[in-house]
């Protein structure tokens, strides 16, 4: 059996390197995010679903989900929002189990669910081991307004929005501390992987 580990963090602490650290080591990586963007594309069951409920008028001239658009409606409207989320949520979970079952079966050690949201989204029981990926507020702060061109307050809403890190620090099995080099975090997590015995002795 692979052991199925749980990868998050939080808006901006760097989560996406660990990622492709874990890539670079030859373990399957499965990402939330992407197979939320392919259960959504035309033909997809979710999408028909989507644009049942929500109308023709969410749709680009390609026929493919204005995200924006949708966003906009589901940010004030809860009742729209749970909707769409029951729709897009189950899609995600199956894709995402059929390819956990494919690294099963091909006998490989470990696989990670990359998931942004694991704790808010109450999704911790897909997974069998934590690791969260850490800044502390002040480097989360200023990663994300010089990436995403944010002013300090639109940084700080964003940062605010989610579950503050610390919280998820406690919850999780292992932590991977990201403020300091890329080499300095590669280490941390070969020394999880290592205590783990997910990586084979040279």
């Amino acid at each position: 059996m692979s052991l199925v580990i749980g990868l998050t963090g939080g808006i901006a602490s760097g989560k996406s390197t660990i990622s492709a650290m874990f890539t670079e080591l030859g373990i399957t990586v499965i990402d939330a995010d992407i197979e939320a963007r392919l259960a959504v594309e035309p033909g997809e069951k979710a999408y028909n679903d989507i644009v049942s409920h929500f109308g023709t008028e969410i749709l680009e001239e390609d026929g493919t989900i204005n995200r924006p658009k949708l966003g906009e409606i589901i940010f004030n409207n809860k009742e729209k929002r749970l909707l769409l989320n029951s729709i897009v949520h189950p899609a995600v979970r199956e894709r995402m189990a059929q390819k956990r079952a494919k690294a099963e079966e091909a006998n490989e050690k470990a696989v990670v669910m990359d998931i942004p949201l694991l704790f808010e989204s109450n999704l911790t029981g897909l997974v069998e081991k934590i690791i969260v990926v850490y800044v502390d507020e002040h480097t989360q702060l200023e990663r994300l307004m010089k990436r995403n061109g944010f002013s300090e307050e639109e940084a700080y809403s964003r940062i605010k929005s989610q579950m503050p890190l610390k919280d998820k620090v406690g919850m999780a099995d292992a932590v991977i501390d990201n403020s300091g080099s890329i080499e300095q975090s590669r280490q941390q997590l070969l020394d999880i992987l290592n205590k783990w015995e997910i990586l084979r002795a040279k």
